[in-house]
């Protein structure tokens, strides 16, 4: 993943994740990260991380979607390398609002996704993230849907 240090908003939200233990502060690093966004990478990147400090399924749906849609929106290849990890937060809302069915789909662009990134921790992680979601969703289908 190739993200500009430079950038405002790559830097806030660096800010933030280091302040995760404190939410309030966190937060309000990824508000302000998304108050100066100038474009649809940036608009991805800070609504991946506010998503992660909703407070209800519902709003966390609402930034996880938000992330997806601003990162399909940009043309070039600038958020390839977070898709899998975009389509993962995707599923796992989805899955706590009950939408299992549509969970279960952004688990397939999720392990797509994942297959383009090279070998490293992140890509790791996100294979971990994904492996966990596809464990949810079993667990959470009807005995008589087809398994993932």
């Amino acid at each position: 993943m190739n993200l500009d240090p430079a950038n405002p908003v790559v830097a806030l939200c660096a800010e933030g994740m280091q302040q995760e233990g404190i939410p309030g502060a966190a937060k309000k690093c990824f508000e302000e990260a998304w108050a100066i966004r100038r474009d649809d990478v940036d608009a991805s990147i800070a609504a991946h991380f506010l998503a992660r400090h909703q407070a209800t399924p519902a709003d966390t749906l609402r930034w996880n979607r938000l992330a997806l849609q601003h990162a399909q929106a940009v043309s070039d290849a600038r958020t390839e390398s977070f898709m899998a990890s975009l389509y993962l937060n995707l599923g796992d809302s989805l899955l706590a609002t009950g939408a299992i069915d549509e969970a279960n789909r952004s688990l397939a662009h999720a392990r797509h996704w994942l297959a383009t990134l090279p070998a490293s921790g992140y890509r790791d992680l996100v294979a971990r993230g994904i492996e966990g979601l596809a464990t949810r969703i079993h667990v959470a289908l009807p005995a008589t849907t087809p398994q993932p």
